[in-house]
């Protein structure tokens, strides 16, 4: 144990980290947030009621959802935003595996992931993910599954295209810029099983459907879902 907190204090002296939140060099027992921010990320607390919460009720009349939660509230140009910044444009797929494993670990004993048989992250398109290098929400999930031990369907649903960003868009051009974009890959892979849908952000609800729909079309298909932050509309 001497040795391995010996290499990690040397490591952490060459290259620090920091937190990215506010910046501040991380302590060894931190990882991504320094403890005061994560003290103060402005958690939504949706896992303790997963089937009656703001998020939720996007897809009520929608989609068929046993649970949906988000970790925190997500506002643009917030003190929080950086995490989804960083994580999505500033080369630091670490940040999504590793708010993925702290998500899964709070959630956990609220029994949010009892049931669930399969993790699915929304997929990017290739074109998309050769520009950024990475699919962000694949890197939460990845990081839901290494906390949970449940599997990833990576492969179950694909984005055929892009079209373009839905930063500035509303509710009803969210929903045209996602029609028919996903199409299901693997019906075996999650016909008859239950489902969870991890993307990086939910505002309108419309990424989230769009894709939702496509594994519902595999049949016998329960689905909850699950993102790192959620927006205010």
């Amino acid at each position: 144990m001497k040795k391995t907190n010996l290499w990690q204090r040397l490591l952490d002296l060459l290259a620090p980290r920091f937190c990215t939140v506010c910046g501040r060099r991380l302590s060894l027992s931190e990882q991504v947030l320094c403890a005061s921010c994560n003290m103060h990320l402005p958690r939504t607390g949706f896992h303790l009621n997963g089937a009656d919460n703001m998020m939720a009720r996007l897809f009520w009349g929608v989609i068929p959802v046993e649970r949906a939660a988000a970790l925190f509230y997500y506002e643009a140009s917030s003190d929080a935003s950086n995490i989804v910044y960083d994580l999505k444009y500033h080369d630091h797929p670490e940040i999504g595996e590793e708010m993925g494993r702290m998500m899964a670990r709070e959630f956990a004993p609220s029994g949010f992931f009892d049931g669930i048989d399969l993790i699915v992250p929304v997929p990017l398109a290739r074109s998309r993910q050769r520009h950024r290098g990475y699919n962000q929400s694949l890197c939460i999930a990845k990081g839901i599954a290494d906390a949970t031990g449940l599997p990833l369907g990576k492969r179950a649903v694909r984005r055929t295209t892009f079209k373009k960003s839905q930063t500035q868009m509303g509710r009803r051009e969210r929903q045209e810029n996602v029609a028919d974009v996903f199409r299901l890959r693997d019906a075996a892979a999650v016909s008859g099983r239950h489902v969870l849908l991890v993307d990086d952000v939910v505002t309108t609800g419309a990424t989230m459907t769009a894709c939702a729909r496509e594994l519902l079309a595999a049949g016998g298909v329960r689905l909850s879902l699950l993102s790192l932050g959620f927006a205010k509309s």
